[in-house]
């Protein structure tokens, strides 16, 4: 028994030793933490947060006579305007009333034939 407890001692005599060793080795195991994170922010976050300023520029910018395809696939021109409806006239005569966030795109002029 005495035999496995002298085993024990000398295996944890040298990390004692090393003292500062220990902060070192700490950080450098959360190193590849660290740089997950940054990498996941320039692939993902930042380009996501881009195109939500893009996309909410491009709904205030939306005028009437604007020619617009909704989210769902229909493609229109802009004839009355809300706080958070949108009318667009679909074919002669026909309106539809969208939310303004429906709106996808605003499609150039001369779109619609």
């Amino acid at each position: 028994m005495s035999m496995f407890i002298s085993s024990a001692i000398a295996q944890t005599a040298p990390a004692a030793a090393a003292g500062g060793d220990g902060i070192m080795s700490s950080l450098q195991g959360m190193l590849p933490l660290v740089l997950m994170f940054v990498v996941l922010y320039f692939v993902m976050i930042r380009p996501q947060m881009k195109r939500q300023k893009e996309t909410k520029a491009m709904l205030e910018a939306l005028a009437k006579g604007d020619e617009v395809a909704t989210a769902g696939g229909v493609i229109g021109t802009i004839t009355k305007m809300g706080d958070s409806i949108v009318t667009i006239e679909v074919a002669a005569g026909v309106e539809m009333q969208v939310q303004r966030f429906a709106v996808a795109q605003i499609l150039p002029k001369g779109t619609r034939a």
